[in-house]
């Protein structure tokens, strides 16, 4: 996996990655920016819900769930200090379907949270305590 990050002006800048995709990142006024787009700590916290929506997903519809909607609500915490790293993110899962068990929604989560979620798990072994839940809802 690559990525390629360049310099715009002030603290913008674009990063482009290995599949062709491009994305702006800036920072606050009070900090040089412009807010023309994601923070960093915004776009890595985007990607710990892409990574788990896609396990959550991808392992409901493999078991031919009758799924409609998937949505990962992130919640972060970051340390006074600095780095401001994180130290708390929860994942809060609204799945919705028609005849959707929970238990089969709650093995998703889980599956994803404990065995295919690179970033999740990364973060996790990096000290970041990482909780989730879930809700379903009937179509």
């Amino acid at each position: 996996m690559k990525a390629t990050i360049k310099w715009v002006d002030g603290v913008m800048f674009v990063g482009e990655s290995g599949s062709g995709h491009a994305v702006v990142m800036d920072g606050p006024p009070d900090l040089g920016g412009r807010n023309m787009g994601i923070r960093p700590m915004e776009m890595l916290l985007l990607g710990v819900g892409g990574c788990s929506s896609f396990d959550v997903v991808q392992i409901l519809q493999k078991g031919r769930n009758n799924l409609v909607s998937c949505v990962a609500e992130l919640t972060a915490e970051r340390v006074d200090a600095v780095p401001a790293v994180f130290s708390k993110i929860h994942l809060h899962f609204v799945v919705s379907g028609r005849d959707l068990k929970p238990t089969v929604v709650e093995r998703a989560v889980k599956l994803s949270a404990e065995k295919y979620c690179s970033a999740a798990i990364m973060l996790g072994n990096a000290g970041v305590e990482i909780t989730h839940d879930f809700e379903v809802i009937e179509v």
